[in-house]
């Protein structure tokens, strides 16, 4: 349900109070008027500096800038005309109830108005009501442009760049759609500021202004810096992986406007041995799903004053809902969210996961949550459990063929010829090898090769490769009993 809809049912619900949090004061006061007028409310607004007006233009009621005269002018306009009902928009209201004198008032106001057609609507940038109040009121954020909206705003920007700037639009349909959907959760006045600014950088609006659009977003919420923006990997740059791909495929367009009516995808989680793929795959979601990558890291949550640890993540995921749509990676989740962790740190790791599962379960914003596990004795069972995810994967070690692959990706990575290598041979070799221990051997042969003053060979790497021992051998039981719990309960990546 978009934002405006659900601010019209909350009204027609008969709430006394609602709160609507939003920085664009001007953009929710002319959707309250639209409301008013499609429900057949007078439509009053006040603010400190302007006092109690009715409409738009007509002069305010006699001296209520003061919010004490104000309140009783509301008062009196409800006692008399019982015919009539109305929406009161109060701009910044909530920081007047400190006092006692305008909270009794208000209460009066809120008791006086229940059950009836008028509505008190409390526009402000942060929720905060007194204790009094809150049970009597909704909160609601919004005061964002749909994509509807952004579309029609964005045409009128980039028209206006053209024309009077003489700049260059170079961006298809489908870009357009990327663009429109990574401006969303931004004011009006913010998606002109972001598109101004991707203009004046190189007078050219183009795809590659997403990641302006996503480092501006990233500056304006998560103030904290508890968000890393990542960049997204090919697919092409993950060997195998197929069923993952296939998954993938089959889901992507959910995330299109024209799929609405199919659920979205909420998100996946990739277990499996150490360094065989598991972030880059992440990465590959991403892209493939043409989302912008954020990295949580639960570790700095966690801090030593009682309380502070749950309020940031809270704030946290604040911030993802307004960045949204995105996915959301948590590396190494089981380390945030220790099971047997309750126990030595007062119980706080398990106020953390329950707060984390709920907002799993009830989030409302367009977010993939995309995380990975490597150590299953400490993830919680409650990760486990049917819908907490869409699908457990499991990514195993690499065989000789996807081993082939991962030496000719890597080796192309860094500029070198695969067919000037023996990939088949190298392969064979490093049996038991993760990608990210095929990758290192390669990193080394380039340092032995230079060193010897040579071109990099099949030799070189051959060599570095007998010098290792793999994770596979020295955690052989841990890594079996994984694979063979991982059967019966997970998909093979």
């Amino acid at each position: 349900m978009l934002a405006n809809d659900e601010l019209a049912l909350l009204i027609k619900s008969k709430y006394p109070v609602i709160f609507v949090e939003s920085i664009d004061e001007e953009y929710v006061v002319n959707q309250l008027r639209q409301i008013a007028s499609q429900l057949g409310l007078i439509f009053y607004q006040w603010s400190v500096t302007s006092g109690l007006q009715r409409g738009f233009s007509e002069s305010p009621y006699y001296q209520t800038g003061d919010p004490e005269k104000m309140i009783k002018t509301i008062l009196s306009l409800v006692k008399s005309d019982r015919s009539e009902s109305g929406l009161f928009v109060l701009k910044d209201f909530d920081k007047h109830l400190e006092s006692s004198v305008l909270l009794r008032l208000f209460k009066d106001l809120v008791n006086l108005v229940k059950n009836t057609k008028n509505t008190m609507v409390i526009v402000g940038p942060e929720y905060k009501l007194p204790k009094d109040i809150e049970p009597e009121a909704a909160h609601i954020v919004g005061g964002y442009p749909d994509e509807r909206e952004i579309a029609s705003l964005l045409k009128g920007i980039l028209n206006e760049l053209v024309r009077a700037e003489k700049g260059k639009i170079s961006l298809t349909i489908d870009e357009i759609q990327k663009i429109i959907k990574s401006l969303k959760g931004l004011s009006v006045q913010q998606i002109r500021n972001v598109i101004h600014q991707c203009f004046v950088d190189d007078r050219l609006i183009d795809i590659k202004d997403l990641n302006t659009i996503e480092s501006y977003k990233k500056k304006l919420f998560d103030q904290e810096g508890l968000l890393e923006f990542c960049i997204t990997e090919d697919k092409e740059n993950i060997a195998n992986f197929d069923n993952l791909k296939r998954w993938l495929n089959e889901r992507k367009e959910s995330f299109a406007e024209v799929a609405s009516s199919l659920p979205s995808p909420r998100g996946l989680l990739l277990m499996g041995v150490q360094g065989c793929g598991k972030s880059l795959s992440v990465k590959a979601i991403a892209k493939e799903l043409g989302l912008p990558l954020y990295r949580l890291d639960i570790g700095r949550l966690y801090s030593q004053y009682i309380g502070q640890t749950e309020q940031n993540l809270r704030r946290a995921l604040a911030t993802v809902d307004k960045l949204s749509p995105l996915c959301l990676w948590i590396d190494e989740i089981e380390k945030g969210f220790a099971a047997s962790a309750g126990e030595s740190d007062g119980g706080v790791s398990q106020r953390v996961l329950g707060t984390f599962l709920t907002w799993m379960q009830e989030r409302k914003s367009t977010c993939f949550l995309a995380a990975t596990a490597n150590d299953i004795y400490r993830l919680p069972p409650e990760f486990l459990r049917k819908g907490r995810f869409d699908e457990i994967f499991f990514v195993d070690l690499p065989d000789q063929e996807i081993r082939r692959s991962l030496f000719t990706i890597h080796l192309r990575k860094r500029g070198l010829n695969p067919e000037s290598f023996d990939c088949h041979l190298l392969a064979e070799k490093a049996a038991d090898f993760s990608g990210a221990e095929i990758e290192q051997a390669i990193i080394s042969a380039l340092y032995r090769a230079s060193s010897k003053k040579e071109s990099v060979s099949t030799h070189h790497i051959l060599e570095q490769i007998s010098l290792t021992k793999p994770l596979a051998l020295l955690k052989q039981e841990d890594i079996t009993f994984l694979r063979d719990w991982a059967k019966e309960r997970t998909i093979p990546a």
